[in-house]
């Protein structure tokens, strides 16, 4: 009787262990969760050893980005992002690398995590918690941890190592919009004073 129970438990336990997710399929199925062809929405806030601290809305529509903060917005349609500096009433114009894309928009993790990241995770009773490390040394964007909940599969974390510095990103209220293409470039009418400095 002993010996069926055993055996009953190791068959239960390989069977939890054969619907186990991997850490690739969780973050597959949050990358599915984010493309969304309208749109999508939310609010975040960060923590950064280098950029300081900032909280305000970002929007996504596949790679292109729209964040917005008190102090700070930042446009990106694809290639050229525009960042306006409301303290100094500025517009610097630049054509972004992948690393510095991933330091202000905290999905963009959803473009790189499928080749050269090694992938690790750990699970909580709410929420999976992926873990890549670079395959290269010399990689900018050295670690992330990307916190998943189970029910959703909406982030609702992203941490990064660029160097040695930290930034963390915690995202909330994720809904779908309809977003026109217009919404992720810098439009001039909006800011008529603003000096534009073209640094590509």
């Amino acid at each position: 009787m002993k010996k069926l129970i055993a055996l009953l438990l190791l068959a239960v336990c390989q069977l939890s262990a054969g619907y186990a997710l991997s850490a690739r399929q969780v973050l597959d199925k949050c990358a599915q969760t984010l493309n969304a062809p309208e749109g999508l929405q939310a609010d975040f806030s960060m923590t950064s050893a280098q950029y300081g601290s900032a909280s305000g809305t970002i929007a996504i529509k596949g790679r292109k980005f729209h964040a917005s903060t008190p102090m700070a917005s930042m446009w990106f349609d694809g290639t050229t992002q525009w960042t306006y500096m409301k303290k100094n009433d500025e517009v610097s114009v630049t054509t972004p690398t992948e690393t510095q894309l991933q330091a202000f928009n905290p999905y963009n993790f959803i473009n790189i995590y499928k080749k050269g990241y090694k992938q690790t995770m750990t699970t909580s009773a709410t929420a999976y918690t992926v873990h890549l490390t670079a395959e290269k040394q010399g990689a900018r964007l050295k670690e992330l941890f990307i916190t998943v909940d189970k029910k959703s599969y909406q982030p609702s974390e992203v941490k990064l190592l660029q160097g040695t510095k930290w930034t963390t990103f915690t995202i909330s209220n994720l809904r779908k919009v309809s977003l026109a293409d217009a919404a992720f470039r810098f439009n001039s009418k909006d800011f008529p004073t603003a000096e534009v400095i073209d640094l590509r």
